[in-house]
């Protein structure tokens, strides 16, 4: 019997040590070189989004992107900048091979960025 399968994410500012509350996320299903939006969010006060990005019927194996707008969240942070930031959207690619549970945070500050399969 397959496992239900979910996705989630959150987004930790290291650089301030706090969630990264009202970050705008995407994501997008890829097949070959088609990228299709699914949807978009924005994390809540503790740097996750309020529900999973899939689950049940919504959720199937593939390839997927989300993209993090870490520039707009550093900007109104009020942070001084370069023009242009050295981070603007992160994208990252990753595969789901089964019905499982796939928790992919994202570490970012203005100058770096790093992320894992999570539990």
């Amino acid at each position: 019997m397959e496992g239900q399968g979910r996705l989630t994410t959150h987004v930790l500012d290291t650089a301030a040590g706090r969630p990264a509350a009202g970050l705008e996320v995407a994501l997008y299903r890829l097949t070959g070189e088609t990228r299709r939006h699914l949807k978009t969010v924005r994390t809540n006060h503790d740097g996750r989004c309020d529900a999973p990005l899939l689950e049940g019927d919504a959720f199937a194996p593939g390839e997927y992107e989300l993209v993090f707008h870490v520039g707009d969240y550093l900007a109104a942070q009020q942070l001084t900048l370069p023009s242009p930031a050295f981070l603007d959207k992160v994208p990252i690619r990753f595969g789901m091979a089964e019905r499982a549970h796939y928790h992919v945070p994202l570490l970012v500050s203005a100058y770096g960025y790093s992320t894992y399969r999570g539990s």
